[in-house]
């Protein structure tokens, strides 16, 4: 891959500055920010021009269906700040136009997530209606959005100034476990799929839910092939480590993690842990560091964890009295406030891939509008520029920042393109999932 050189001036910065602990992506209290941490916003905004994010994981799409029911012809994507009207908690869009522009974002997979509680049979209809609904957000705004289906339409559309637009399916229940129906949604435009989500699927094992299979069967193999074979992404997060390893051992493609963490930093079962991170260079995947604080902050984690205990408690006590349980826990929440996730902290995740895997195997998956929030001073898509200022305060070159933001996530996608190409002759693989699975 042809990486751009650094100038001089950009080799002085990066070696100017020592590896820090504490969050620095906010300003001091009078507004204004030491020499420090401009010299890196500078060279983060360097990286960003040259290479803008490409963004692993966005929910927009089942935001458009919970808030407006895809009913989007009236839907002003330029300016999503007042949604939160459309929510029954009040919560606003992370995602506008506006806010992309901010973010110095280049390129999106936008996730046709639907969720694991219905059947496999709705879970397809669905999926189709929110790749319906994407696409024909996409389409009306031609200015700002660009439709991508492989790399080099990635790279256009970036070149022209425009977010390329991708889309990747959320849970593998979405193909009715069918690879027939997965052949389909990849000439729908679907370019990874995530093989589980929070639930196993008949043929693969998630990472929260008992496990069913010891990883994937032999059906759940044969999908990681027929993946390959026409050029969808595998995509590991939500699934087992065991899935994880599994899939390592077929893939002849690279994986991604759409929107993971290193489970060494925070234990979450949702993280990558080190056994795979290891394996990572060998396969050529990458991980795109999520900004879930739940996912992040293991002090977050253990809190969440611990509350959630106090709940069942108050309820033992005080079963059928909710006005009792619920007084008591709104006193245990003052009480114990929740711990903040800092933008540090998301920075220390990819540190700690950056030292296992390497640098090379980075990128970004956020998972905005598919949380409540992100880290604080990246709460929306608008933030990349300070996650990017963090990792150059810690001594991240430009050549790295920008392997990071995109190139090692096009690098990816076109991997997996030409392996498609190398075996077009093969023929499509015809497995049935085993009656009683």
């Amino acid at each position: 891959m042809p990486y751009r050189a650094l100038s001089l001036a950009a080799i002085a910065v990066c070696l100017a500055f020592p590896a820090l602990a504490q969050d620095t992506s906010m300003p001091d209290d009078d507004g204004s920010v030491d020499a420090e941490t401009q010299m890196a916003r500078n060279l983060a905004n360097a990286a960003l021009d040259a290479a803008p994010v490409f963004d692993g994981h966005n929910d927009v799409p089942i935001q458009l269906r919970s808030r407006f029911d895809n009913q989007i012809n009236d839907f002003d994507f330029e300016d999503t700040l007042a949604t939160g009207e459309a929510h029954p908690q009040g919560r606003v869009m992370h995602t506008d136009l506006a806010r992309l522009t901010e973010g110095k974002v280049g390129a999106q997979y936008w996730s046709v997530y639907v969720p694991t509680s219905i059947s496999e049979p709705e879970a397809v209809q669905m999926t189709m209606e929110q790749i319906d609904v994407m696409k024909r957000l996409i389409a009306r705004y031609p200015d700002s959005l660009s439709y991508a289906e492989n790399a080099d339409q990635v790279e256009s559309a970036m070149a022209n100034g425009k977010v390329a637009s991708l889309l990747g399916m959320e849970g593998g229940h979405s193909i009715g476990s069918s690879l027939a129906v997965l052949r389909q949604m990849y000439a729908l435009g679907a370019r990874y799929m995530t093989i589980t989500h929070s639930r196993n699927t008949p043929w693969a094992d998630s990472a929260t839910d008992e496990p069913e299979h010891g990883g994937l069967n032999d059906f759940g193999k044969d999908v990681i092939r027929e993946m390959n074979r026409i050029g969808m992404l595998v995509d590991l997060s939500h699934v087992s480590e065991d899935a994880m390893m599994d899939t390592l051992d077929v893939a002849q493609a690279p994986v991604i993690f759409s929107h993971s963490g290193a489970r060494a930093i925070n234990g979450h079962a949702r993280n990558v842990p080190d056994s795979v991170l290891a394996r990572l260079p060998q396969n050529g995947g990458i991980v795109m560091v999520v900004g879930l604080p739940g996912f992040l902050n293991d002090d977050r984690r253990q809190w969440y964890a611990t509350r959630e205990a106090e709940i069942a408690r108050q309820k033992s006590l005080y079963g059928g009295q909710p006005d009792v349980w619920e007084t008591a826990i709104l006193a245990w929440d003052e009480a114990n406030p929740e711990p903040q996730t800092m933008i540090s902290h998301m920075a220390d995740h990819i540190d700690h891939i950056k030292a296992v895997a390497g640098v090379e195997y980075i990128g970004i998956g956020a998972d905005y509008d598919g949380m409540p929030t992100g880290p604080v001073g990246m709460e929306d898509v608008s933030g990349y520029p300070a996650l990017f200022t963090e990792l150059a305060r810690r001594g991240y070159s430009q050549v790295e920042l920008e392997l990071i933001s995109n190139r090692n996530a096009i690098r990816v996608l076109r991997e997996a393109e030409q392996y498609a190409s190398r075996v077009a002759d093969q023929p499509p693989i015809e497995t049935l999932l085993p009656a009683g699975d």
